[in-house]
């Protein structure tokens, strides 16, 4: 289906776009007739998932594409745990068709709208020091080159590509399908508490290392630390899950209903903001359950924000982080959205914030209506300074010739992309600037 091109816009409102044409392709061979035309009519093309980076990764000036019509599970390997599934799956979709093969995706991220091609693409990763990010589950793919031809990427073909389409940004073709490493399906034990700031920050290498998956949130202007640690255990141990009216009184009422309505306020009467913070760290954070991986790993987030965040070797994150704490205060900001720190294993994929180091990760926010650029830009000279990469579906200012400082195959990447897409079929703004033209 094609259609004239209306305001594209993604969902922190950071970006927009007014694409030529819209074309959702039902069919991986209707994605190689779109990707043939726009070569044919000298046009950009970019396909475009649920919209969920901030950043400018997925505008499309050109042709935009939906991938909305390509999901579902292609083919299931049971023997090797694998399943094969068309890029435009939503991530959130993923669980009930892993189910009936007693199969689970082995780390996610905390939202689950993303599509699983834009997930991949931008490097969406979860917590867990042993573990990366979704991209590194990633042992197969097939994607629509500049060409418009067919290209398979996994073990038995072009396998030397695979640490370069995932994550590709995009940049490398249109993902048509991929093939996920999955595990056995199981269930996580969360322990959720706020405690001391300062106690947290001093055990946090022990709290990572010895845990499954460990994060913490951080309110500005408390001194407080809101810790999640999670234990995976086998698919058959007992469940305990939150109460129902329980979870929705957290998640619902409180986390999205009455906090939309303070950040709102906050940007009419920022004095309110450390107040409310103060009180946000007493009502949230303090219970324990067991459920299904998946209702652990995600919530729902509503109210509307903007991120950046940065990936630094692990043994950064806690000077970087008193350092970013330091200038809150200093500067006497009224920040109303939390400090998120996550952590992730050293992986070989080229364009993985994680390659090759263990990595921690700060991801700050702004309520969508308020302008975040001077936070932000201050907050970005201190994850530089102590050696930080950023998300590429998180907001930044990076370009190509301080990127490939940071990322030792760089131009290896280039090159593959010199190749599957020389005439730059996928190229945006965003592309432009951290890859070069």
């Amino acid at each position: 289906m094609t259609r004239p091109g209306g305001i594209w816009q993604n969902w922190g409102r950071s970006e927009r776009a007014r694409p030529l044409r819209v074309e959702r392709p039902a069919s991986v061979e209707a994605v190689q007739r779109s990707v043939e035309a726009a070569k044919r009519n000298g046009m950009t093309l970019k396909a475009v998932g649920a919209g969920h980076s901030f950043s400018g990764i997925a505008v499309a000036p050109g042709v935009l594409l939906e991938l909305d019509d390509l999901t579902g599970l292609i083919d299931v390997d049971r023997e090797r745990g694998r399943v094969r599934m068309y890029a435009g799956t939503r991530l959130h979709q993923i669980p009930k068709l892993l189910a009936p093969y007693g199969l689970a995706m082995q780390n996610l991220g905390d939202i689950d709208r993303q599509s699983i091609s834009g997930a991949i693409s931008t490097g969406t990763h979860g917590t867990g020091a042993r573990f990366g990010g979704i991209a590194t589950q990633i042992v197969g793919a097939t994607l629509v080159t500049g060409s418009g031809d067919l290209l398979t990427v996994d073990e038995a073909n072009n396998a030397d590509l695979l640490p370069a389409i995932a994550p590709g940004l995009g940049a490398l073709g249109v993902l048509v399908d991929v093939t996920v490493q999955c595990v056995p399906a199981f269930v996580l034990h969360a322990v959720e508490r706020p405690e001391p700031l300062d106690e947290v920050l001093a055990s946090l290498e022990d709290r990572v290392s010895g845990a499954d998956h460990f994060e913490f949130y951080w309110f500005p202007h408390t001194d407080v630390g809101l810790t999640k640690t999670n234990t995976r255990l086998p698919a058959d141990a007992p469940r305990h899950p939150l109460p129902r009216m329980g979870r929705w009184i957290d998640e619902e009422l409180l986390s999205n209903g009455v906090y939309r309505m303070v950040c709102a306020t906050g940007t009419v009467v920022p004095s309110i903001v450390p107040s409310f913070s103060r009180l946000a760290v007493k009502l949230t954070g303090n219970r324990e359950y067991t459920d299904a991986s998946t209702g652990v790993f995600t919530q729902n987030r509503d109210v509307r924000f903007r991120e950046m965040e940065y990936a630094l070797p692990a043994e950064n994150v806690r000077p970087a982080f008193e350092a970013m704490r330091a200038l809150i205060d200093a500067r006497g900001w009224r920040i109303s959205f939390p400090v998120e720190v996550r952590f992730a294993a050293s992986d070989d994929l080229w364009l993985s914030t994680a390659y090759g180091r263990e990595s921690g990760y700060i991801a700050v926010h702004r309520y969508w209506r308020e302008d975040p650029a001077e936070y932000f830009e201050s907050v970005e000279q201190i994850m530089l300074d102590h050696g930080g990469r950023p998300h590429w579906g998180k907001m930044h200012t990076l370009d190509a010739s301080i990127l490939r400082e940071r990322y030792p195959r760089f131009d290896d990447f280039l090159a593959v992309r010199d190749r599957l897409d020389p005439e730059r079929r996928f190229q945006n703004p965003y592309l432009e600037r951290v890859l070069g033209g």
